[in-house]
């Protein structure tokens, strides 16, 4: 990791907004609290001091460093407003953070809240189960998806190609695949940890 702060201060990647060369960028509206230390030390921007908050955003489930405005109460697995007018608890966002520079604490919190996030936004995830196509001849975005081999994938296809899935319950009542939501969210902690060779829902 770099440690430098991003390259258009005080935004996270999720809103567009256009940057100062006109060019098109993305920033976060949202993340959720995995750990904050009230008197803490940033790991992105050297020398910023106080309410430091480690969280997952959103949109693009990127890790990312926030500094908060002094005495606000934040609750891990809180969604803070980390858009770019109108916040009431960040002052800032610093930066990105990876996997290996989070507290024990974010690293214990993060597949509760990965599955949070997927619940939440629960017809983006199935839409992508409903749209997904393969990647080489070989092999299936599907099959990516912890849980789901070969014999699930032909299933999902199948019955997708009948009629779309409308949520997860549906999913899992027409394929027999138990607990999708929980099967997304290990793939999206695996992206996060870097150890999948792509990724198909975690965006840098």
């Amino acid at each position: 990791m770099s440690g430098q702060p991003p390259s258009v201060p005080d935004a996270a990647p999720g809103h567009y907004s256009h940057g100062e060369h006109g060019q098109l960028r993305k920033y976060e509206e949202y993340a959720y609290v995995l750990d904050f230390t009230p008197r803490g030390k940033s790991i992105t921007v050297r020398g910023r001091e106080g309410v430091i908050i480690q969280c997952i955003g959103e949109e693009r489930l990127t890790l990312l460093e926030l500094l908060g405005v002094q005495n606000a109460n934040v609750e891990i697995g809180e969604r803070l407003y980390i858009g770019r007018e109108g916040r009431d608890k960040v002052a800032s966002v610093l930066g990105r953070l990876e996997y290996n520079d989070v507290s024990q604490t974010s690293k214990n919190e993060l597949p509760t809240i990965v599955e949070k996030i997927v619940v939440a936004n629960e017809k983006r995830f199935v839409d992508y189960i409903n749209m997904s196509q393969p990647i080489t001849p070989r092999i299936h975005a599907l099959e990516l998806i912890p849980g789901i081999g070969k014999t699930y994938m032909m299933t999902i296809i199948k019955e997708r190609d009948k009629k779309k899935f409308e949520n997860f319950a549906d999913l899992q009542t027409r394929v027999g695949l138990r607990e999708p939501a929980k099967l997304v969210a290990k793939r999206i902690i695996e992206e996060i940890m870097g150890q999948a060779r792509m990724n198909l829902f975690v965006r840098k």
